[in-house]
């Protein structure tokens, strides 16, 4: 006989001894199942790698695509909504006209920006006239834009002739025979933008400008013009003499109804009176490229001119 308290072994099949025999994990109300359920009973179907769809992982996101443009919300008012009008003076210039017409169209797309070229060719006989036609066929009436005249007046007229052809609410002009590379134009307009200044002009005066291509003589009429500018006008910038500019609309306009000069003076006379009527001015440097094709029309008829219209803006 167990002695007194001490608990009695159980030989029941629900014991903890006759499950463990068993293969089965006790419980109080587990019973030991019987050999036909357990012949009976079948494996789960495991489903092949084929029948099993491919699940992408959640924090996985498709690759996002660069912008190329600016995003609006980064621009300022209206930025998107500017035209860009290049007033485009021609005068024996059929060689250089493509490839102008083309960087030109390269460099406006590169910003997402509207334009158009106004070409104003003072009946050049070496054909320029034939092939501005030829490049409005191809980019469009809406994009090249030609305003002819009968004879040579003059690079200031011309300017005066064109802006009567525009519709955007920003000027542009620059040389056709490509010492003025399209490829600036879009620091011009970050700058404008930036700034909100009335006028951007381009620079070979500093250190990140520069001039390639030119005779001696010709940097030594052109540094020599600009000194004589500073000392008596003091205009403010350092390339007086330069013609890549960009101008608000307005503000050309209205500087345009005081121009007294059609001639290559025109460039300087146009700064000059910018300051004097209270307009910003800002500067990009370049670097100017002596012509691909063709002769410099400047003579020393022009060099007269500059000085004598100098003397005159020292007045204004």
């Amino acid at each position: 006989m167990a002695p007194y308290g001490a608990r009695k072994r159980s030989f029941l099949p629900n014991s903890s001894s006759h499950a463990k025999k068993r293969g089965h994990r006790a419980g109080p109300t587990q019973s030991t199942p019987c050999r036909a359920h357990r012949q009976a009973k079948t494996p789960p179907t495991i489903p092949t790698p084929a029948s099993t769809p491919r699940r992408r992982s959640p924090t996985r996101q498709p690759p996002q695509r660069l912008r190329t443009t600016p995003h609006p919300a980064t621009m300022p008012p209206n930025a998107t909504a500017d035209k860009f009008s290049v007033l485009l003076p021609t005068y024996n210039e059929r060689e250089n006209l493509p490839y102008m017409i083309y960087f030109l169209d390269a460099a406006f797309a590169s910003i997402d920006a509207d334009y158009e070229i106004i070409i104003v060719d003072d009946a050049s006989p070496d054909g320029t006239q034939a092939v501005a036609r030829a490049l409005q066929a191809d980019f469009g009436p809406r994009k090249v834009v030609l305003a002819p005249r009968p004879s040579r007046q003059g690079l200031g007229s011309a300017y005066m002739h064109g802006i009567k052809h525009a519709t955007g609410n920003f000027v542009l002009i620059l040389d056709a025979d490509m010492s003025h590379h399209p490829k600036f134009i879009p620091q011009f307009v970050k700058m404008q933008r930036e700034t909100g200044c009335d006028i951007v002009t381009g620079t070979r005066y500093v250190s990140e400008g520069g001039v390639h291509g030119w005779t001696l003589r010709r940097k030594l009429v052109s540094r020599v013009a600009n000194y004589l500018a500073h000392v008596m006008l003091q205009p403010g910038v350092s390339d007086l003499t330069g013609s890549f500019r960009l101008y608000r609309r307005d503000c050309f306009e209205s500087i345009m109804q005081k121009m007294e000069a059609r001639g290559y003076v025109f460039q300087m006379e146009i700064i000059v009176r910018a300051r004097k009527m209270g307009y910003s001015i800002k500067e990009v440097p370049i670097t100017f490229v002596d012509r691909l094709f063709g002769e410099s029309k400047m003579g020393t008829s022009e060099i007269a001119q500059y000085l004598a219209q100098l003397w005159k803006l020292v007045w204004v």
